[in-house]
């Protein structure tokens, strides 16, 4: 072994690899997560909404819309808010999967309607059922890329359904 390997030079250059290694396991344990049952949605997306409400109005909103994933991806939070002038919607959940099958709560709290969830999460999909007793509903969310929708039908409360078009803003 030669004198400049034992020296400082040697060390650093172990050193270095040794970083490469913790550096790509933590981009491994990343890519994992985003892989998981809700990839494709993190982050915040904009874009527009078109309600329609038990009194056979509909209108234009402006959307926003929240996915923080949690744990090891297999929980999701999201927040969707809708708003114009005279009208909006704000929608929240806390959904987890196993096995493909999502669980959790969804509120909308504009209108007051809460309930428990289920459903299914493939990749670029989400489809959720919603149980709120006298309030019913379900819950489409389909992504390609950077554009992603969402249908909304729901019985039982004034708004009757939402479908909103995002994209990654």
């Amino acid at each position: 072994m030669s004198a400049s390997w034992r020296s400082g030079a040697g060390i650093a250059a172990v050193a270095r690899a040794a970083a490469c290694v913790v550096i790509f396991s933590d981009i491994s344990a990343t890519s994992a997560m985003a892989e998981g049952p809700f990839a494709g949605l993190t982050g915040t997306w904009r874009g527009a909404a078109e309600i329609r409400l038990q009194s056979g109005t509909t209108e234009t909103l402006k959307c926003f819309a929240y996915y923080t994933p949690k744990g090891a991806g297999e929980e999701l939070g999201l927040a969707i808010r809708c708003a114009s002038a005279s009208n909006k919607i704000e929608l929240r959940a806390q959904l987890a999967s196993t096995g493909g099958k999502v669980s959790g709560r969804w509120e909308e709290r504009t209108y007051n309607a809460a309930g428990d969830v289920s459903g299914s999460a493939q990749e670029g999909r989400l489809t959720l059922t919603i149980d709120g007793g006298a309030f019913k509903g379900s819950m489409a969310v389909r992504t390609s890329g950077t554009n992603q929708t969402v249908s909304i039908k729901t019985e039982g409360i004034a708004l009757l359904g939402v479908n909103i078009n995002l994209s990654r803003g």
